[in-house]
């Protein structure tokens, strides 16, 4: 017997009305918000994400060689293809850039709770654009989208950080270039690693002065609120190297905040220095959408990546986006009930009381009510009255259309509201008026 690849999904119809749900929400999010939609191949050369994540990603990549001799890959994420696309109109597209996108991504890895081989991808970007607002659009819109499935201040937190702070820091210790970057992706692990971990790998990174960097860190991360940001940098000794930036930048958070509250959405918003994301790729904010109830899993992150499209050879280019997966947004939807009745829905069943005559005029009307946009289901075989009805009610449609020998002598049918009972002798254009109004 074949079986589904190891973390790979099939999607039976109730599963795929989910995931298109799913994908309307997303989609419906992004043209509020006048975004784009945009796709690109499946298949893309293996430099094109080694030049965007390094050459470590191979592990986690499907990969191989084509028949023509090309290094090429499934797809891990969209982003590189993205700033492909936009690098190379740089010289005409008109800025900013509001792009999304829903794409499948492939990665090389143990399967787990949350994580798979294969999943969906809800992208948004803005490029060509260096403002605080643009942070601000991007933010508003991740929030807004998860808000869309029903959820709330409840379920989830919005956690926002900055590595231009975590970069000043570490140039106060002296660190900077590749070594800085090194620093940070240990600091990225602070949350999940322990303090002798945590300076191993400093360690091995040759971070100099391991222990004072952390010891530092660890005080940033207990920042919870800007003014606390702003006191932490104030009353340090070495705060001349990088102080007048510093507090340029605490002037682009503040930006930044004005815009989320003034939108609404202070509430979703935690100050949390705790969140680096480890990627270099990574330029300014950066923030993560973690689940507040249940295990507190992630369910979104992103930031701002300036560099991105100037490092793949195009037009340098400021950009900020972020991507949120299928697979934990259900998880919690499904946890929090907020799921739909998986049902098709449908506007009417057909129920043929009568013969050859009664049969041809339902499939007229059927024709022509569907040609006017309306979901009709009807009997592939002739069945008794009973058993039409019957299967009309556990359809999921909201009507009956009932084809007797009277109606249809009068050029008719009945329309049976199947949740309140209410019948009416209409005609197929009057029915599909009817239907349409809901």
């Amino acid at each position: 017997m074949f079986q589904t690849l190891p973390g790979f999904r099939e999607f039976y119809p109730e599963d795929c009305a989910i995931r298109n749900y799913i994908f309307g929400q997303w989609r419906q999010s992004a043209l509020r918000f006048a975004f784009q939609e945009f796709d690109g191949p499946l298949l893309e050369p293996l430099e094109l994400i080694t030049a965007k994540s390094g050459d470590e990603i191979v592990s986690q990549l499907f990969n191989f060689e084509d028949k023509g001799g090309r290094a090429v890959t499934l797809r891990p994420e969209l982003t590189p293809t993205l700033a492909r696309l936009v690098g190379a109109k740089a010289g005409s597209i008109k800025r900013p850039v509001k792009w999304f996108g829903i794409a499948e991504n492939f990665r090389y890895e143990k399967p787990q709770k949350g994580r798979l081989r294969s999943h969906y991808q809800f992208n948004a970007d803005i490029l060509g654009e260096s403002s605080p607002a643009a942070d601000a659009e991007i933010i508003a819109l991740l929030i807004t989208a998860l808000c869309s499935f029903g959820l709330s201040e409840k379920e989830f937190v919005l956690r926002l950080s900055d590595r231009d702070l975590w970069l000043l820091l570490l140039e106060q210790h002296g660190l900077t270039g590749d070594i800085a970057t090194g620093a940070l992706n240990v600091i990225d692990k602070m949350e999940r690693e322990s303090p002798e971990s945590l300076l191993k790998m400093m360690g091995e990174k040759h971070v100099p002065g391991a222990e004072a960097v952390l010891a530092d860190a660890s005080k940033l991360v207990e920042c919870t609120s800007l003014e606390a940001v702003e006191s932490f940098f104030a009353g340090r000794e070495n705060n001349v190297v990088t102080g007048e930036r510093v507090s340029s930048r605490l002037d682009q958070w503040r930006e930044l905040l004005g815009h989320l509250h003034a939108m609404g959405l202070g509430g979703f918003i935690r100050v949390d220095l705790g969140i680096v994301r480890g990627l270099a790729y990574y330029t300014g904010f950066v923030f993560e959408a973690f689940q507040t109830v249940g295990k507190g899993r992630a369910l979104a992150g992103g930031g701002r990546y300036d560099h991105l499209v100037e490092k793949l050879g195009f037009q340098a280019m400021p950009a900020v986006g972020f991507g949120m997966g299928d697979v934990t947004l259900r998880d919690l939807l499904e946890d929090q009930k907020l799921l739909p009745d998986p049902k098709p829905e449908l506007d009417g069943y057909v129920v043929v009381a009568g013969g050859e005559n009664e049969a041809r005029a339902a499939l007229r009307d059927v024709a022509a009510l569907r040609a006017k946009g309306l979901k009709i289901d009807r009997p592939l075989k002739q069945q008794g009255f009973g058993k039409q009805f019957k299967t009309a009610g556990q359809s999921g449609a909201r009507f009956a259309l009932i084809y007797g020998e009277v109606e249809v002598a009068e050029g008719k049918l009945k329309l049976r509201d199947l949740v309140s009972g209410e019948e009416s002798l209409l005609t197929a254009d009057e029915a599909a008026s009817r239907m349409l109004q809901g």
